[in-house]
């Protein structure tokens, strides 16, 4: 993502294939994501469903962690594609309708991922899973890749949480989780930002009713604005809903304009909002890690999503 009328600093692109000690992280992430995954599963009670459906921050944090245990994760790595198929493992086995996208950019090989449930008009719940190849906001480390804690897996972390808990049958919209691949290269060797989420937008078969994007949500200090590019209306039921559970983190005032995922689909005329906390320090430098996460921080964003999904927008909203 990229503040309106900020143009960075270009970096040189790194696209690094994973060496041994990656590959093993890597591997090991797959492997105690799904021990974890099996653990969630065995708490299902009849008819497939969690007795308690309640989105748990520390859970989400294990999936935060997973993804950084594979390494960095720019567009076109072998790690990141590692990233991928963790994503697609963990949605499947949750019963989750998982497809592709699979497309190239400038000769690299790209993939979004998307994971359906439910029936109803189609609602867009989407995060980026890659991270930037290259630390350009770093001054000490401009040139090495960063490992994406808040800037890729606080997101995604969120989405397969949900994943987890949303109970199919009592779900109002059939529901679209969307991993974008290639957010963040904005601006490195001529690449533009939101490549995954532009194309998915462009392609497009159905009109989805909302689409909503988080993004840096996770800072353990945590402070999320209304962003001035979203939908007036959609931000401010959301914004309400975390009035109503007492999240004040959640501050319902214009502070920063965003160019982010969901922008392709706000474009096409769909109502969409960005979640995201972008008073960040470390934004683009190797300091993102997941140390820097709070598990009560994803723990609001994602009770927020279930109770918005799950209908609790349909009993009013604030004025702004």
């Amino acid at each position: 993502m990229q503040k309106a009328g900020d143009e960075g600093t270009p970096g040189k692109r790194r696209r690094k294939a994973l060496g041994v000690v990656g590959l093993v992280l890597g591997l090991t992430a797959v492997v105690a994501g799904g021990a974890y995954l099996y653990q969630r599963l065995d708490a299902r009670g009849e008819g497939g469903q969690l007795d308690e459906l309640i989105f748990d921050g520390q859970r989400a944090y294990q999936y935060a962690l997973d993804q950084c245990a594979i390494g960095p994760r720019p567009p076109g790595s072998e790690s990141g594609w590692i990233a991928g198929d963790y994503i697609i493992g963990q949605l499947e086995e949750l019963g989750w309708e998982v497809g592709t996208q699979e497309f190239e950019y400038e000769g690299v090989p790209l993939r979004n991922i998307i994971g359906k449930l439910g029936q109803g008009p189609v609602a867009i719940l989407g995060a980026h899973y890659d991270t930037r190849p290259v630390a350009d906001r770093d001054p000490e480390h401009p040139d090495e890749p960063i490992l994406g804690g808040n800037d890729g897996a606080s997101g995604v972390a969120v989405l397969l949480e949900l994943a987890a808990v949303l109970p199919q049958h009592e779900l109002r919209n059939e529901v679209w989780l969307a991993f974008f691949d290639a957010e963040d290269s904005g601006h490195l060797d001529g690449w533009p930002w939101c490549v995954g989420s532009t194309f998915m937008a462009e392609e497009l078969a159905v009109e989805p009713a909302y689409v909503i994007v988080v993004d840096m949500v996770g800072d353990s200090d945590q402070q999320l604005y209304y962003e001035a590019n979203s939908d007036v209306a959609l931000r401010q039921t959301l914004w309400h809903i975390a009035a109503d559970l007492g999240y004040d983190q959640f501050i319902p005032q214009v502070r920063h304009s965003i160019l982010d995922d969901h922008l392709p689909f706000a474009r096409k005329g769909i109502p969409a909002v960005d979640i995201i906390d972008f008073d960040y320090p470390y934004w683009h430098t190797t300091d993102d890690t997941c140390d820097r996460l709070g598990p009560e921080s994803l723990e609001r964003v994602g009770r927020v999503l279930e109770e918005f999904l799950m209908g609790a927008h349909l009993t009013g909203g604030a004025g702004e």
